[in-house]
Parts: C-alpha cells; sequence; structure tokens
C-alpha cells in the first residue's frame, strides 16, 4: 500500500470517529439542556447548535471522500417525503426549541420519491442548520410533484441568500462548485442530487429569494 493511501485510510478512519464522538457530545447537550431549568440560555443554544454544525460538515467530508475513492454507492429505495422532512424536523428540534423558531412541514401523506434517504437527510439537515443561523422566527419544509421531479424545499423568513452565491448555482455542476463561494454545503448538496439519476434526467438544486416566508429557498430536485 503506497503512503498516500494509508494516509488517506487513516484520515477517513479518524474523520469516523470523529463523527460519533461529536454525536456523543451533542446528544450529552441535549440531556443537559433538557434537565435544566435554565435550559433556554444561550449557551446551551451556541453549544448545540456548533456541534450540529461541526457534526455536518465532517458527515459531508467522510461521504465526500468514499464517493471519490469509490468506497460509496446511493442505496436506493422508495421512500415517504412526508416522513423524511419530519426526521430532518426532529433532529433539529432542542435547537428550534431552545430559539423559539416556528418550524411547519407541509407535504401531502402520498408523496414517494426513490433515493438514498441516508444521504438526502445529511443534505436536508445541513440546510435546515444553516436556516436557522439565518432565521428569524419561522422555517417551512415542504414537498411536492413537479413534472418529472419530486421537489423538496426549505425556506426562511431570513435575509435571504446574496447574490453572488445564487448565481454560483446557476447551471454549475458539483465538480465547480467548490471553486466559488458556495461552500462544502452546497457543493455537497449538488453532489448528492446528481447522483440521484433516472433515465437521462439527474437531481440537481437551485437557490433563491422567493420563500413564501420572504427569505431564502433552497430546493432540491429528485427524479
Amino acid at each position: 500500500m503506497s503512503q498516500n493511501a494509508k494516509f488517506s485510510q487513516i484520515l477517513a478512519s479518524s474523520v469516523h470517529d470523529l463523527k460519533n464522538s461529536l454525536q456523543t457530545v451533542r446528544s450529552l447537550i441535549r440531556t443537559l439542556a433538557l434537565e435544566q431549568a435554565n435550559s433556554e440560555k444561550p449557551e446551551f443554544q451556541i453549544l448545540d447548535f456548533e456541534t450540529a454544525r461541526m457534526n455536518s460538515c465532517v458527515m459531508q467530508l467522510l461521504i465526500l471522500y468514499r464517493l471519490d475513492a469509490s468506497h460509496f454507492k446511493p442505496l436506493l429505495e422508495e421512500c415517504r417525503v412526508l416522513d423524511m422532512l419530519e426526521e430532518v424536523g426532529y433532529q433539529q428540534s432542542l435547537q428550534i426549541q431552545l430559539r423559539q423558531i416556528s418550524l411547519a412541514v407541509e407535504c401531502s401523506d402520498d408523496l414517494f420519491c426513490f433515493c438514498d434517504d441516508t444521504l438526502i437527510n445529511t443534505v436536508l439537515v445541513s440546510v435546515v442548520n444553516n436556516a436557522l443561523r439565518y432565521c428569524r422566527q419561522a422555517i417551512r419544509l415542504s414537498g411536492r410533484q413537479q413534472g418529472d421531479y419530486v421537489c423538496l424545499c426549505i425556506e426562511d423568513d431570513g435575509p435571504g441568500f446574496s447574490y453572488g452565491i445564487m448565481a454560483g448555482t446557476q447551471g454549475v455542476k458539483s465538480g465547480e462548485l467548490g471553486k466559488g463561494n458556495t461552500g462544502l454545503g452546497l457543493h455537497f448538496a449538488s453532489t448528492i442530487a446528481e447522483l440521484h439519476s433516472q433515465g437521462q434526467r439527474n437531481g440537481f438544486i437551485t437557490l433563491d429569494n422567493d420563500s413564501t416566508l420572504g427569505g431564502a429557498r433552497f430546493s432540491l430536485f429528485l427524479p
């Protein structure tokens, strides 16, 4: 085994261990916050938010590494979209509670899509985490059928995306996203979207400020 290959394996293993440790720390923070009478203190909000953000980044890096090393392929299954969206909301429930954010989930009971629900969950949790950073009082998760695609949307009532970030995603492939200022989260989301394909159609993401709440809107389209 080459020195580079050995280092890559060690790095991947270390990232995986870090992810598990962060999950343990976040679980402990949640327990302490719920047990304490003063759980609404901003310190708990900051701890939960930052550990969630670190865990999300580590998860994305680990998955991107596995994809690049051909050690990972998406597992496509029929998934109920409402269940997926409600799970995302549940995973962010403590932060939503501590910050007194209103989170609404809107989706019909009979909407299904074929996807790797673990990968899509990682994308959506990352986007909601970002929305929590910038929203004022409300976040909306929704799912709908749009032509040949199932569209999953995350909207907030914050200041919206900057023009530079929105322009950076227009017609750009995932391999090019990392060259701009769009960051790891959008590069990861675009990469995962493109992994989902049906015939000649691939998944993709869009960003705009046409949120029904007045702020940013992230849309993930799955064929």
